[in-house]
């Protein structure tokens, strides 16, 4: 005789139950990240950071892009600005113009990051007495085309070129700045990772990998440090229109430099690490918690492998 009710089927009652409880799981996960996605990209305003922690902020790779938009940013809010880059005559030309358009003072210090003998004790000596307040680890170098690890031109001095700049610099700059913000008990340092960081790339495997590391090494330093007073940031951009990623006109996806910096800074101390701008965190959560990794180093690959292609064969024709 057939039972009247899914409840006379054995077992059938812990299926219901462990359904209500995986549906409110579930259920209370989505709120919450509703909730906290609200919190940063509706109510965040990185009100702390600014002249409050400190009158100077420090910006590597200061001339272009993302860094040059970070140094226009704080100034825009009151901070005096060293902008730290290769070349003298760039850097001139942003400090001019800062000082003029924000009314702040300006300091330059030309430091060439992939040679690391030549610049610290130097950057050292620039930076001292300046209360600074907020550091922006910018500076970085990727490949000139995706390319296989062995086929890298000039592989050596790439390698030691991209190590230098794009990992021991934030050490080294981390370095000299923190110990005056312990000090004071204040201060933000700004890390420029990126989401090839957040999953193995290949075809620009030393880059990502050192982006992987400039991400680790932020949140390991915020744990050492957010209870003394200073925050450590690992900011993981995707595509943003500058020249570093060969992308001319922004987009709603692939921002300008001003706008990406203006969403990101108002995410800093409400999150550890962060995509900074609202598509490209959504972005970020599809390619992390729905696409398995294997998927995503696929794709990946399959993309890189064609820009490899068209970079050859523009440069076969040329």
């Amino acid at each position: 005789m057939a039972p009247e009710s899914l409840a006379e089927v054995p077992g059938c009652n812990c299926f219901w139950y462990l359904g209500v409880v995986a549906a409110t799981w579930w259920g209370l996960r989505a709120a919450w990240c509703l909730l906290n996605g609200a919190r940063v990209w509706v109510l965040g305003s990185g009100a702390q950071v600014g002249p409050t922690i400190g009158k100077w902020a420090v910006v590597t790779g200061a001339t272009d892009g993302i860094g040059k938009a970070y140094a226009e940013e704080l100034a825009r809010r009151g901070m005096n600005i060293v902008l730290i880059s290769r070349s003298p005559e760039k850097l001139e030309e942003a400090a001019i113009h800062i000082k003029q358009k924000f009314k702040v003072e300006t300091k330059i210090i030309a430091a060439d990051f992939g040679k690391p003998t030549e610049i610290y004790e130097r950057i050292e000596a620039g930076l001292r007495d300046l209360e600074i307040g907020v550091l922006v680890n910018n500076v970085g170098i990727s490949y000139e085309y995706p390319e296989y690890f062995l086929e890298i031109p000039d592989l050596e001095n790439t390698l030691d070129k991209m190590i230098n700049i794009n990992i021991m610099s934030v050490c080294q700059m981390t370095r000299l700045v923190l110990p005056g913000m312990l000090g004071r008990g204040k201060g933000v340092v700004l890390n420029i990772s990126s989401a090839s960081g957040m999953y193995p790339v290949p075809l620009l495997t030393v880059y990502s990998a050192t982006k992987a590391f400039v991400d680790f090494f932020s949140r390991g330093l915020h744990a050492e440090y957010r209870s003394k007073g200073v925050t450590v940031q690992s900011v993981l951009p995707f595509f943003v229109a500058t020249k570093l990623a060969k992308i001319r006109k922004p987009t709603w996806d692939k921002p300008s430099p001003e706008t990406y910096v203006r969403s990101a800074l108002n995410t800093v101390g409400l999150q550890t690490q962060t995509n900074g701008y609202l598509p490209h965190a959504i972005t970020g959560w599809i390619s992390t918690s729905l696409v398995p990794v294997s998927a995503a180093i696929s794709m990946g690959m399959k993309m890189n492998k064609g820009l490899r292609a068209r970079f050859l064969k523009k440069a076969k024709q040329n």
